[in-house]
């Protein structure tokens, strides 16, 4: 039998979807040209190949913004990754998207990220001369690190989207670094927004930082009171205002309504404000940077030390060194500054 028929029912279904949907027919491709898959649209392929890397896999222990939390029920990296993609999945299944491209690009979005969340993104920046973006790292992970260097071959427009996937803090819209070409990008960037907001306020409830009483009386007022109640009144905003996307209209953005997207945006000031630089959070993310920056330090004096599974042989010192220690989970730094002498990690319970 040829299997082949299972990829060309996947492929001629995508012909229903929007004529805003990214398609497989019309995808830029990969730099190097495979044959294609019996069982699976290009898009599919890529989902799974991020899937089942390692960089995927040390999603678990890594810092989303409590750091090295003891506590089972903090969100990690990975658990945030995964509700990415599933409020992805979910905007681009209602416009009519193409829900696989959604879920690929979503899956490996902060792929790239170091030990200690933005703290060890911020620590190597410091480092390197031109500056380290988890985003553009995701990239550089999928793209030359994972399989033993050679990198998963990903489409372009599964690497576009997760290249602009990051925000800046003035909104939640902001293209500090470009708009994804496709409508799945855009929903993926949104998705992020949506999901960190939602689960970091249970975090912070949870760390008694905060009590849902002290959010805005406005984003209450507009976005509800409770968890269920903000993530259903944001995802359906998005699908009512983007319906343009389903091929509705002539103007294919994805977007909230002024009111939500004003409400959004002053519910993330808020956090910033009251958890993202609150004292004791901060304090931890101080004490995650000082590790990343000994850690650093200590294999730019001793790169022969460094893990040949997370660089490239033949890059500079400083860019071997950033590949390895992004690559590393909060607990694995923590251990490791700690054996070297790092007076930060001592006593630090993981």
């Amino acid at each position: 039998m040829d299997l082949h028929v299972v990829r060309r029912r996947l492929e001629a279904a995508e012909a229903t979807l929007s004529p805003y949907a990214a398609k497989t027919a019309t995808s830029r491709g990969r730099k190097r040209p495979e044959s294609p898959s019996p069982l699976r649209t290009e898009y599919q392929r890529d989902r799974d190949r991020i899937l089942h890397t390692k960089a995927f896999r040390r999603l678990k222990h890594k810092t989303q913004v409590f750091i090295a939390p003891t506590q089972d029920h903090f969100v990690t990296r990975l658990t945030h990754t995964l509700e990415v993609a599933q409020i992805a999945r979910t905007i681009a299944r209602a416009l009519n998207l193409n829900e696989d491209l959604a879920e690929a690009a979503a899956l490996g979005h902060d792929i790239g990220h170091g030990p200690f969340g933005h703290a060890g993104e911020e620590a190597l920046a410091e480092c390197l001369p031109d500056g380290f973006r988890h985003n553009y790292q995701s990239v550089r992970v999928l793209d030359c690190l994972e399989n033993g260097g050679r990198g998963l071959n990903l489409t372009f427009e599964v690497l576009d989207a997760i290249e602009k996937s990051s925000k800046t803090r003035e909104d939640i819209f902001a293209e500090g670094w470009g708009v994804p070409v496709t409508l799945e990008g855009q929903v993926v960037k949104t998705a992020d927004a949506i999901a960190y907001l939602n689960h970091d306020i249970l975090d912070a409830v949870r760390a008694g930082i905060i009590t849902e009483e002290d959010l805005p009386d406005s984003t209450k007022r507009i976005l509800g009171r409770s968890h269920g109640e903000r993530l259903d009144a944001l995802v359906c905003d998005i699908v009512a205002a983007s319906w343009a996307a389903t091929g509705a209209g002539a103007d294919p953005v994805i977007r909230f309504s002024p009111e939500v997207h004003r409400a959004a945006n002053e519910l993330r000031e808020f956090m910033f404000e009251r958890v993202y630089l609150y004292d004791r959070t901060r304090r931890e993310a101080e004490r995650g940077k000082r590790i990343v920056h000994f850690l650093f330090s200590y294999y730019m004096a001793h790169p022969e030390g460094i893990s040949p599974d997370y660089s490239l042989p033949d890059d500079p010192v400083e860019r071997r060194v950033a590949d390895y220690v992004s690559g590393m989970t909060d607990r694995f730094a923590i251990r490791l500054a700690a054996s070297l002498g790092c007076p930060d990690a001592l006593g630090w319970q993981v």
